[in-house]
Order: structure tokens, then C-alpha cells, then sequence
């Protein structure tokens, strides 16, 4: 049988390894987010590059029947 302070020893190392671990976590969340972000930002302004290249190559002139038909 282990002692109540034994026990409370081995609460305490679980409480402060656990705190370690969420402090990583959210570090690592937060780099993450950052990445997120900057690729939304390089997303939008590809975006934007292409509906503007679409534009430039759109056809001139309304797409019509052929005369034979």
C-alpha cells in the first residue's frame, strides 16, 4: 500500500508533466495557425491571379450556333 504522501508525490509529477505536455500542445497549435493563415493568404491572392488571367482570356464575342443549324 502506498502512503498519502506517496500518492500526493506521485499526483503532483502527473499534474506538472501534463501541464508541460498542454503548454507544448498549445505552442505547437499556435505555430500551426500561423501556417494556416499564411497559406489562406497565398491561396486568396492565387485566387485572386487567376479570375484575373481568366478575364484577360475570356473570348471577345458571344458563343453562337453555327449557320447550319
Amino acid at each position: 500500500m502506498t502512503s498519502p504522501t506517496e500518492r500526493l508525490t506521485t499526483l503532483e509529477i502527473r499534474s506538472a508533466e501534463q501541464d508541460k505536455t498542454i503548454e507544448e500542445l498549445s505552442g505547437q497549435i499556435a505555430e500551426q495557425w500561423k501556417v494556416i493563415a499564411q497559406l489562406t493568404r497565398k491561396l486568396d491572392a492565387l485566387t485572386d491571379r487567376f479570375l484575373t488571367l481568366e478575364e484577360q482570356t475570356a473570348p471577345g464575342h458571344e458563343i453562337t450556333k453555327p449557320p447550319h443549324w
